[in-house]
Formats: structure tokens, sequence, C-alpha cells
């Protein structure tokens, strides 16, 4: 039986793209350890995104025209920060409420019959 870390990772690859662009539209410019640290910290340490997950999906965002970059030195180090570009923002507001509504039919399908939770 998979533990509860391997079952969350699951659910996290699929969503990944949309939890990275939903964070950039809210907090505008983010780098890449800032991202780790507000998931976890949002997610009281239930989602803890690795390096090496989420390196690869900024990459891709940023080679389909979603994310711009931009390198600024600090403390002695090149700093990558992650920006939405328009096609981002409008991606990023679809995904989410693509997302919001899978939701919603996944707590349909898991609530007892006769039990489900009202649709607003």
């Amino acid at each position: 039986m998979e533990n509860s870390a391997n079952t969350s990772n699951e659910y996290v690859r699929g969503t990944l793209k949309t939890i990275v662009l939903n964070l950039l539209a809210e907090r505008g410019r983010m780098y890449g350890y800032e991202i780790t640290q507000e998931v976890k910290d949002r997610t009281k340490g239930e989602i803890l995104l690795t390096f090496g997950a989420l390196y690869p999906v900024l990459h891709k965002l940023e080679q389909e025209g979603l994310l711009s970059t931009e390198s600024e030195p600090v403390d002695g180090r090149m700093r990558k920060y992650y920006t939405l570009t328009t096609q981002g923002s409008e991606t990023a507001r679809t995904k989410t409420n693509d997302l919001e509504r899978f939701m919603e039919a996944m707590k349909l399908l898991l609530s007892p019959p006769g039990l489900a939770p009202e649709r607003g």
C-alpha cells in the first residue's frame, strides 16, 4: 500500500503547472526556492515540492511562452525570477478554474449518495 506522501505526490505531479501558474498570478514574481516554501507554508507541510519536480515545470512553462525570467544578483549569486506573460496570466485563470471544477466533481464522486455537497 502506498503511503500518503507517495499518493499526494501523484496528485501534485498532475497539478504542478496549475500550482505554479496560480502562485505567480497572485504574487507577480517569484524564484524557485520561494515557490517551494510558499507551497509548504500554505499546505502546512502536506505538499513538499522538490527542485527536481519544480524546475522542469518552470522550464517547460517558459518554453511554452507562459513565463518570462529575469536574473538578478543576490548575495553574490544570480537568482532567477519567474513572472507570468500575458498568455501565462490567461492560462493561469483557465487552469485554476478547470481544477476547481474538477475538485468539485471529485467531491461529488467521493461523497456518499444522498450526502453530496451542494453545488454552487
